[in-house]
């Protein structure tokens, strides 16, 4: 019984890789290419700080999903690891997923921040809002988790395993590994963006509740009421579809619920259909930017 029910949730969980992964993949990088042409031609975007964030946002969201979704549909789906031939890209994967996601997760967190400013009844608060300030911030937090990942480009390497023969990409540093669980993974990847976005969503949305009673230029006020919209829904959105990963994250450290093969096998099932929840919030999000 026990070896049946395993069997079953990997011959499901390889289909909803094959299937799901591959148009979530597809629709994904179109949707983010859609995305950055919308904010790129239109001026009222492009003089826009929060919508310079977003189109960021959407560079590094294709550029997760090139090395982290694609990667996955051709190991899980069709057995075809590239981490096992090229030493360079067992490393390198790695390394650029977590810049990836840690840069549109920032954006996400900046954008709403943006927009709280934007809509604040403060002069000096609205004052750093721009162009110049937003390309900056950019490149200061890019530089930052490119130095705060290459411990990845170090720890990562192609291993021989003694029992069964075969080379495996892993991390080979274990105070680095428990890094990655609880503070990469969980802390930067996970608490900070949803606590920070769920306190500056609730300030944005109270101050463009008040902006019909300000002095502000008709055009200025809707397109901030757009674009703080616009954060909003995405931050609903990702909150959705990233909490079930995290919860089925953290039930997965727990040792009593990974000793027992069938329930550790319901775990990892459960675990690859929440990863797959959080690359749908990757995709779909660009979407819901252009309606």
């Amino acid at each position: 019984m026990s070896s049946s029910i395993i069997s079953l949730l990997a011959l499901v969980g390889k289909q909803i890789t094959i299937y799901l992964g591959t148009f979530t993949l597809i629709a994904g990088v179109i949707g983010g290419l859609l995305n950055i042409v919308v904010f790129l031609s239109l001026r009222t975007f492009r003089e826009s700080s929060a919508a310079f964030y977003l189109t960021v946002m959407s560079i590094f969201n294709i550029g997760q999903m090139l090395t982290g979704l694609l990667s996955r549909i051709m190991i899980s789906g069709f057995g075809i690891d590239w981490s096992l031939t090229s030493l360079f890209y067992c490393k390198f994967r790695f390394f650029c997923f977590n810049v990836c996601a840690a840069t549109s997760m920032t954006c996400v967190c900046l954008a709403i921040i943006d927009q709280y400013l934007a809509t604040s009844s403060r002069v000096q608060w609205r004052q750093w809002c721009n162009m110049k300030i937003a390309r900056r911030l950019v490149l200061l937090f890019v530089f930052i988790w490119i130095i705060h990942n290459i411990p990845f480009m170090i720890y990562y390497d192609q291993v021989i395993s003694i029992t069964t023969g075969k080379v495996t990409c892993i991390n080979t540093n274990n105070i680095f590994q428990q890094y990655i669980v609880y503070g990469t993974t969980l802390i930067i990847g996970k608490v900070i963006p949803i606590s920070i976005t769920f306190v500056f969503g609730l300030l944005a949305y109270r101050n463009v509740q008040e902006l019909g009673y300000r002095t502000v230029p008709l055009v200025r006020r809707e397109l901030d009421k757009q674009l703080t919209v616009m954060i909003l829904v995405l931050i609903v959105f990702a909150f959705f579809t990233n909490m079930p990963y995290t919860i089925i994250f953290i039930v997965s450290t727990i040792p009593q619920f990974t000793q027992d093969p069938d329930v550790l096998a319901q775990i990892q099932f459960a675990s690859l259909v929440t990863t797959y929840l959080v690359y749908i919030y990757f995709a779909v999000s660009v979407f819901k930017l252009n309606m």
